[in-house]
C-alpha cells in the first residue's frame, strides 16, 4: 500500500494533524480571517460536507484510481456519482460558501490539481466539464487563486507520486 502522509501544522512548536483539524485551528487561531461561515447552521454544514467529501469522495475516487478493468469502469461511475453531489453544493457560486474561498474549499481542494494526476496516471477520467459542471467550474476558479497557484507541486511530481502510488494499491 502507498505509504500514508498525515499533514500537520506546526504552530508555536505544537504540532497539529490531520486536514480537518487543522482547519478548524486555522478558524479559532485566525479569527480575523475566517473560513467558516458566520451563521452556526452554514457552519455545521461546511463540516458536513467537509466530511462527506473527506470520507466519501476521496474514498471514491482512490477506489477508482486501484481498481483495473471493467471493475474501475464502475468504480469511476461510483466516484462521479458521489462527485455530482458535491457539484450540485456548488452550483451557481464561485466556491462552495459563495464569492470566497473558505473551509469546504480547502477540504476538497485536492479536486483541482491532485484529481487531474490520478485521472492521468490511472487512465480515467471523473472530472469532466459535461459531466460535473458546476464542480469543473469551482476548480478553474480554485486552481486561479494566486496563493493556490504559485504553492501547488508541479505536475509532474504529482504524476510521479501516484504512479508510485498506483504500483502499491491493494483492494
Amino acid at each position: 500500500m502507498a505509504e500514508v502522509k498525515v499533514p500537520v501544522l506546526v504552530h508555536n512548536g505544537k504540532p497539529i494533524a490531520e486536514s480537518l483539524v487543522i482547519l478548524d485551528y486555522i478558524e479559532d487561531t485566525w479569527k480575523e480571517n475566517p473560513i467558516l461561515p458566520e451563521n452556526p447552521y452554514d457552519r455545521a454544514m461546511a463540516r458536513f460536507w467537509g466530511k462527506f467529501a473527506e470520507e466519501k469522495c476521496l474514498t471514491e475516487v482512490w477506489t477508482a484510481f486501484c481498481t483495473e478493468g471493467h471493475g474501475q469502469e464502475k468504480a469511476v461511475e461510483s466516484a462521479i456519482e458521489t462527485l455530482r453531489i458535491l457539484d450540485k453544493q456548488v452550483k451557481g457560486k464561485k466556491f462552495f460558501g459563495g464569492e470566497t474561498i473558505g473551509f469546504l474549499d480547502l477540504v476538497v481542494g485536492w479536486i483541482p490539481h491532485w484529481l487531474t494526476a490520478l485521472e492521468e496516471v490511472g487512465g480515467m477520467k471523473i472530472l469532466d466539464a459535461e459531466t460535473l459542471p458546476s464542480l469543473h467550474e469551482w476548480a478553474d476558479n480554485v486552481i486561479q487563486i494566486l496563493m493556490i497557484k504559485e504553492r501547488l507541486p508541479p505536475m509532474e511530481k504529482v504524476i510521479n507520486y501516484f504512479q508510485v502510488a498506483e504500483n502499491t494499491c491493494f483492494l
